[in-house]
């Protein structure tokens, strides 16, 4: 009925077509995804929280359930009550130094605010009087808004606190359902064929390993990395020293997230603090130095063992494109673990075509 010319057309427009609908089907998915994340952001995040709990505290419930021989439910609620023992216990001897500095910080941050816009204006007049304007001609319009945004904010904080609160509980069930969790999975993809099946599997279990090690190690990273922080500044007398390093330390649990912004917020601190200068500016970049030789040289070798295999370009990279992708920190915390997986299937895919390619010329005459 067709000559070739016109075989050939049907063809490229059934192609077009299924590249059309493929696009339309990502964009669609892209989409529930992302209203997916903002409408259950709070919930999402509490789960997150959790299962990266579960990741790290697993194989210490296993401990005490075999060695001290205790039932599974009485191990978690034992590590549990050790966990937050500690923690509350180190907020004990940790919070009349952090409360003396927020309080400190929040009654200085006025003049510190003013301090900085006094030397911003001094070295970059054009600059600073082009921002007045512009904030200038939006007061009008957002004075109205203010209120409303203030309690949209004050709203937001509740759901996070709220949605943080459930923590426990859900760490409790992850716990408990322990390895029993892979037999469901199993168990929901027996409809699949046996090859597809153990794929799945593997690849679930490919995931699982890169959260377990990335966040193991890079909680323990974060810790000392915290404490080093906190030590050093205070030494060298920089205002807020326990505060600001507890808490670049704490944004180190995503890689370099913790040192940019340190880079960004401490130095002009230290240079602009009343006795500060170049002095205390210099010590302060020589203290991030030494601390990010300690962690590029010795604790990431030793403790993580370079376990994600990526190039810290891809890591930079892919913490902007999934904090974009997954709106917000969820997406930062887990960009490592999701670039490592995604990684992982694509040597899987380039191994499997490799050998279908050698097998297809092998089996040529």
């Amino acid at each position: 009925m067709f000559n070739a010319a016109e075989l050939r057309l049907f063809r490229y427009t059934a192609v077009l077509l299924s590249l059309v609908a493929l696009t339309a089907l990502i964009a669609i998915v892209a989409w529930s995804l992302g209203w997916i994340l903002s409408t259950f952001y709070n919930l999402l995040l509490s789960l997150s929280i959790a299962g990266i709990l579960a990741l790290v505290l697993h194989p210490v419930v296993n401990f005490l359930e075999t060695r001290l021989r205790l039932p599974r439910w009485l191990a978690i609620m034992l590590l549990m009550a050790i966990f937050f023992l500690g923690v509350g216990a180190l907020l004990f001897f940790l919070v009349p130094t952090l409360t003396a500095q927020i309080v400190q910080l929040v009654t200085a941050l006025p003049e510190t605010l003013a301090r900085w816009e006094d030397h911003f204006s001094f070295y970059f007049p054009e600059i600073s009087a082009m921002i007045s304007e512009r904030l200038e001609a939006g007061n009008g319009g957002e004075s109205e808004s203010s209120l409303e945004v203030t309690g949209e904010t004050v709203m937001s904080y509740l759901g996070i606190l709220a949605g943080i609160s459930f923590v426990p509980l859900f760490l409790f069930f992850a716990l408990l359902s322990g390895d029993s969790l892979r037999g469901k999975a199993s168990e929901l993809l027996s409809i699949f064929q046996g090859r597809t099946q153990q794929k799945l599997l593997y690849f679930m279990d490919v995931f699982v390993g890169y959260m377990t090690a990335f966040f193991q190690g890079q909680l323990m990273i974060a810790m000392i990395m915290g404490a080093l922080y906190a030590l050093s500044f205070t030494l060298i007398g920089l205002q807020y020293g326990v505060l600001a390093g507890l808490v670049l330390g704490l944004l180190n649990i995503v890689p370099f997230l913790g040192t940019l912004i340190g880079l960004l917020v401490i130095l002009p601190l230290a240079y602009l603090q009343p006795d500060g200068g170049i002095e205390l500016l210099m010590l302060t970049v020589l203290a991030f130095a030494v601390i990010q030789l300690i962690e590029s040289w010795l604790l990431t070798p030793k403790i993580m063992s370079n376990r994600s295999g990526l190039h810290p370009a891809l890591v930079i990279i892919s913490l902007f494109f999934w904090g974009t992708a997954l709106n917000g920190i969820i997406g930062m915390v887990l960009a490592i673990p999701l670039t490592a997986f995604f990684v992982a299937i694509w040597g899987e895919i380039k191994s499997s075509l490799k050998h279908a390619l050698s097998s297809r010329e092998d089996a040529r005459p």
